[in-house]
């Protein structure tokens, strides 16, 4: 296990992640991202001086359709489906603390 990472640094980004997890969790994933670590150190240890940057390994083709104009809905009656909504867009409750 890496000496890099404790089960307190562990527990703090879980909390950051709003993850709860149990002590067994928590030692699992310890290991787990140790492991992670290690793995990525012997990766930084390699020469790769002669290495090309490389950002895919297959040639990239645009698979994608031309962007044409269509017709859309309308704006007043998707609105009128929404279960609320506020100055012409759909109202969402926050994601992260509040109650509005």
């Amino acid at each position: 296990m890496s000496d890099r990472l404790s089960p307190d640094v562990v527990a703090k980004v879980a909390r950051l992640a709003r993850l709860d997890l149990t002590p067994d969790e928590l030692d699992r994933a310890t290991g787990q991202l140790s492991d992670m670590l290690d793995h990525f150190a012997d990766i930084d240890a390699l020469d790769l001086s002669d290495v090309e940057p490389l950002n895919s390994p297959y040639p990239l083709v645009n698979v994608l359709r031309d962007d044409v104009e269509q017709p859309t809905l309308d704006r007043d009656e998707v609105m009128a489906s929404a279960p609320k909504s506020e100055d012409g867009r759909f109202w969402v409750p926050p994601v992260l603390g509040g109650d509005s």
